[in-house]
């Protein structure tokens, strides 16, 4: 499974249809003739003309369309056709097929030469076997081979930030160009990082922005078909939508599979609560619905595994079960019915944890870990600096005086180390502060005062 096969992408469309298509929209008011036409994205899954081409059987889409008018009750052609995300033509052939097997009827007709089907007695039947294997009835599932192919043509391995693109990502944050230059190699290579250093210091912060550093948007299957099992793949949790503007004219000349989903790449974080279950495929005993894990939801992404040495599960567990997916960027994973499958490990994965990674992990699985870069306390002048576009944030205007007193008699001298976090944790503190006084948030020697007491009390 490891060679995949190149599911159909999006071409250039005839020049001449391209010119008939806006000519036809222009006239029915679909778009002026000024609008920009859209950029495609670099990879675009195409319109299956086919169960074949699809990589389905009649069988898998049967089983789909069964359970879902058994859930359903009575539904539309063109609303079937929607729910498995398949063109309507292949879908009222099928229809046609089922009903000719008494498996479905119609119960009226329905507009532009649809009907609305229902369930017969038979059709009921087989449907509630269907059911008790997998309640599934969602988008038909990708085939593996396709997914596979759909990572490779998306991978981070293809994408090389620049500096330019690196100071868009952290424009936010204030970074040190020495930081910037730290990270830059460290993201182009596109395989594991350690983050360390003191909490406070914005680690998780700098690991969640990393994403957008690589592209905007990538597509991803809503569900991916192994071996007779369905795994969800597309997690509303986990990943956002961003589906492409409609061309708002009279014929649609976007071929787009549905089965795929548009999203932006993802950015998935794991904290203490990740355990060893979620490293694997899960299945729900009472659906029969499969889970896909956390490695396979950010491909083209980042994982990011925060407060690294903190998780329920042990290290040498974790560090034992992605050894070698580091090194190799391939996964195998069990499956319910017993088989192990290969898929890509095609992620940024990022260590964070304020513990010394030489206390967490052995010499050969940070020999893994390519770059390790430690996240140090800011300078004097990088908080003033932070406290100025904090406070610009906040709609707060910047007093320098009130600002040399905090870091005079609540820093330097009690010897307190800065952290990246305490711009923004003071100064929501002096706004409430001030929202409970009445008064205007403003930077005041007695509003630091009071912020220091509350927020240091145990520090």
């Amino acid at each position: 499974m490891e060679t995949a096969h190149q599911p159909p992408s999006a071409t250039e469309p005839d020049a001449s249809l391209v010119a008939a298509l806006a000519r036809i929209q222009r006239l029915t008011g679909g778009v002026p003739s000024e609008a920009p036409p859209i950029a495609p994205d670099a990879f675009m899954p195409v319109e299956p003309r086919s169960f074949a081409e699809a990589q389905l059987t009649d069988s898998h889409v049967e089983s789909l369309i069964l359970k879902f008018l058994l859930a359903r009750g009575d539904a539309t052609g063109r609303d079937i056709a929607d729910q498995v995300k398949l063109p309507f033509v292949m879908v009222d052939e099928l229809l046609r097929d089922l009903k000719e097997q008494r498996l479905v009827g119609h119960r009226g007709s329905a507009p532009m030469n649809d009907f609305l089907y229902q369930l017969s007695d038979l059709g009921r039947e087989r449907a509630q076997r269907y059911t008790q294997h997998c309640t599934y009835f969602g988008a038909a599932p990708v085939s593996l081979r396709d997914y596979v192919a759909g990572v490779h043509a998306q991978s981070l391995t293809t994408q090389h930030p620049t500096v330019q693109n690196l100071c868009e990502a952290f424009s936010d944050l204030v970074l040190s160009e020495k930081m910037l230059d730290r990270l830059g190699p460290a993201i182009n290579s596109g395989r594991g990082l350690f983050l360390y250093g003191p909490p406070g210091n914005g680690k998780t912060c700098i690991a969640e922005r990393i994403t957008a550093v690589f592209g905007n948007t990538i597509w991803i299957p809503r569900a991916v078909g192994v071996d007779g099992e369905i795994v969800r793949l597309f997690d509303p949790m986990s990943h956002e939508e961003t589906p492409l503007p409609s061309n708002g004219g009279l014929l649609d000349s976007q071929k787009i599979d549905k089965r795929w989903v548009r999203i932006r790449r993802p950015t998935i974080v794991a904290g203490g609560e990740l355990t060893m279950s979620q490293l694997e495929v899960t299945v729900n005993s009472t659906t029969g619905i499969c889970e896909a894990p956390l490695q396979l939801k950010s491909n083209c992404g980042t994982l990011v595994i925060d407060d690294f040495g903190r998780q329920r599960m042990r290290i040498d567990e974790l560090l034992n079960r992605w050894i070698v997916p580091l090194e190799k960027r391939y996964d195998f994973l069990n499956l319910p019915n017993g088989k192990k499958v290969k898929v890509p490990f095609d992620q940024l994965v990022v260590f964070s944890t304020n513990l010394e990674p030489r206390e967490l992990v052995d010499e050969a699985f940070l020999r893994r870990i390519p770059y390790k870069i430690e996240v140090t306390n800011p300078s004097e002048d990088e908080f003033r600096r932070l406290l100025r576009v904090v406070a610009e944030r906040f709609g707060m205007a910047y007093q320098s005086d009130a600002v040399d007193h905090l870091i005079a008699t609540h820093f330097r001298q009690p010897q307190r180390p800065l952290r990246f976090c305490h711009p923004r944790d003071l100064l929501l503190q002096v706004i409430n502060d001030c929202k409970y006084r009445g008064v205007p948030p403003e930077m005041t020697r007695e509003h630091f005062d009071r912020a220091v007491e509350n927020y240091f009390a145990v520090l």
